[in-house]
């Protein structure tokens, strides 16, 4: 009698019936997870003191304790991973890792990605990053009042590198009803 060791786990070996995603929702979750990269270089730049036009290095330690600047850095730097990180996952919603755990992952890897909870989080995620960057950050810029009818350089250069936020929330949005309904389909199979 021959019997054979299966290494994996009999979560990860469960068919999946989940459709491949369309071509336009990979494409989309790929814009999502490259749109905050800009701010990021930006803000890197701004506190390293590279001329960005809208304010200098200085005005913008002086918000933090004695002008700090460490804590600009660190501040800098953790926004720009959280932001980073946040966009990265919508890729998941098309990879397979957002099918499977990844095996890496401790005491999840290999088992089933509940599509409820990533729909939930995913959903939730959209309509944060959409009213954040619409709604509170520009549309105080929009709103701003400004004592020169013009646009500067500085000027021009923040809002090239901010706006590509305003395609995550969207983008992010088209991608989790992509996910949806490629897992309605999944469930009716």
């Amino acid at each position: 009698m021959t019997t054979t060791d299966d290494p994996e786990p009999p979560e990860s070996r469960v068919p999946l019936l989940v459709p491949p995603p369309p071509r336009w929702a990979v494409c989309a979750a790929h814009v999502a997870a490259w749109s905050t990269v800009p701010s990021g270089v930006w803000r890197v730049a701004l506190v390293l003191g590279v001329p960005v036009g809208v304010m200098e290095r200085e005005e913008f330690l002086a918000a933090f304790p004695d002008d700090s600047f460490l804590i600009g850095v660190v501040y800098v730097l953790l926004i720009g991973a959280v932001a980073e990180a946040a966009s990265y996952l919508t890729l998941g919603l098309v990879r397979p890792w957002g099918e499977v755990m990844p095996r890496w992952i401790p005491f999840l890897g290999g088992r089933p990605v509940d599509h409820r909870l990533a729909l939930l989080a995913a959903s939730l995620g959209a309509l944060t990053v959409t009213v954040l960057w619409w709604v509170l950050f520009f549309g105080g810029l929009l709103t701003f009042p400004s004592p020169d009818p013009g646009i500067s350089a500085g000027e021009a250069l923040f809002i090239a590198t901010y706006a590509p936020l305003l395609l995550w929330g969207p983008l992010l949005a088209a991608v989790t009803w992509s996910y949806h309904r490629r897992h309605k389909t999944c469930a009716r199979l």
